[in-house]
């Protein structure tokens, strides 16, 4: 068992993080504030290679692994900027393009991910099903070759920035009857597909919509795969590593919050020249925080290391936990540092408050912690399922 980076890992680490550091989380509220992209810092890693550090070399990437975005998502996060769309492009769509895609779709997409000029979206969620793809209501239909889409999607991260989002639908089997997943590659200027906006309590430079496509016509060339064989598999290859990304920008959040409030509890002095950190009601709490951060973290590096080895069914129970034990502890550091700081921490000026939302969403979405539980119980644990 090996806790080790490698050395190209190491510098990997290094050199995200002195990026993240150069724009920081005043950049990252500043944006968010003006209702602005981090576009500056996106292009950036995209130009260092930094965005397709797990797409093979011969489509322009690192030829990296889960392992390394994990690290690229985690220190942007420890500097302040947790960029969403590192999980659904790069970890996501790259993923299952890759994997599952044609090579056409391969060639077509996966340079620009690789170095930023694209970003690919990802729709699964819908305002009455949820994540559960049984009760999908998004169907796919033929019309001679093409496909027409129709249905909404909910909660659908950075439609505005996109060229295309990764649409999972469902296909009607000749053979049998039955509905099941396939997965379509739609541009977002596609004629029929409609966004609408939704207003949301978080402080991020990524907006949310609400997708209406109505008979969406797509060429046959959309369907992600050679035959719709390939769509349940392809849905399942983005599952696990939108879990450990996730998961890394939360450890990355909860890092940076505990380095501002541990600044600032070592050199804030009120009771008799002694700092307030020397208190142990004070330490305490964000030492058992830190204590949370650093145990996720040991889940992620074990989930990542799982995925790239190919060992999918242990990728998913760790994945699974890395999430839910990062959603918890991300949480947890950020309002611990709140306290901490008192009234300094509901400042935008000390950049912790301003975490709050990005870190209580992070219990709920990909996937709620009341799922993850659900599956460790039927999985792990071997109960009957409860759903």
């Amino acid at each position: 068992m090996n806790f080790d980076l490698t050395d190209e890992q190491d510098q990997l680490r290094d050199a995200v993080r002195a990026l993240g550091r150069r724009y920081g989380h005043s950049y990252f509220v500043s944006k968010a504030k003006a209702g602005e992209h981090t576009t500056e810092l996106w292009h950036e890693a995209g130009r260092l290679g930094y965005l397709g550090v797990n797409i093979p070399t011969e489509y322009g990437g690192g030829g990296g692994g889960i392992t390394e975005l994990a690290l690229v998502c985690e220190e942007l996060a420890a500097a302040g900027c947790p960029l969403l769309l590192l999980v659904v492009s790069p970890a996501i769509a790259a993923t299952v393009i890759h994997k599952h895609g044609t090579e056409e779709q391969r060639k077509r997409h996966l340079p620009g991910l690789a170095d930023g000029s694209q970003k690919i979206v990802f729709a699964i969620t819908e305002p009455d099903a949820g994540s559960n793809f049984h009760r999908l209501g998004t169907v796919a239909r033929r019309d001679g070759d093409d496909w027409l889409l129709t249905g909404r999607k909910v909660y659908i991260s950075g439609v505005d920035e996109a060229d295309h989002v990764l649409v999972v639908a469902r296909t009607e089997d000749s053979a049998t009857g039955k509905l099941k997943p396939a997965l379509f590659i739609v541009p977002t200027d596609a004629l029929g597909l409609e966004k609408s906006k939704l207003d949301m309590e978080i402080l991020s430079p990524e907006n949310q919509f609400l997708l209406y496509l109505d008979d969406v016509r797509l060429p046959a060339d959309a369907l992600v795969g050679e035959s719709l064989d390939a769509g349940l598999p392809a849905l399942f290859a983005g599952l696990n590593p939108e879990r450990i990304t996730v998961a890394a920008m939360g450890a990355g959040t909860g890092r940076y919050a505990i380095e501002k409030a541990s600044d600032y509890t070592a050199t804030r002095k009120v009771w008799g020249g002694r700092s307030i950190g020397s208190h142990q009601g004070v330490a305490h709490p964000l030492a058992h925080a830190a204590v949370q951060v650093e145990l996720a973290r040991l889940m992620i590096h074990k989930a990542a290391t799982l995925y790239d080895a190919g060992r999918d069914l242990e990728a998913g129970v760790a994945g699974n936990m890395a999430k839910y034990a990062a959603g918890e502890a991300a949480a947890l550091a950020v309002d611990t540092a709140v306290q901490a700081l008192g009234g300094a921490g509901m400042t935008t000026e000390y950049g912790v408050a301003t975490l709050l939302g990005a870190v209580r969403a992070g219990r709920i979405a990909p996937v709620s912690r009341e799922m993850i539980l659900n599956f460790v119980a039927q999985h792990v644990l071997g109960q009957d399922k409860s759903y």
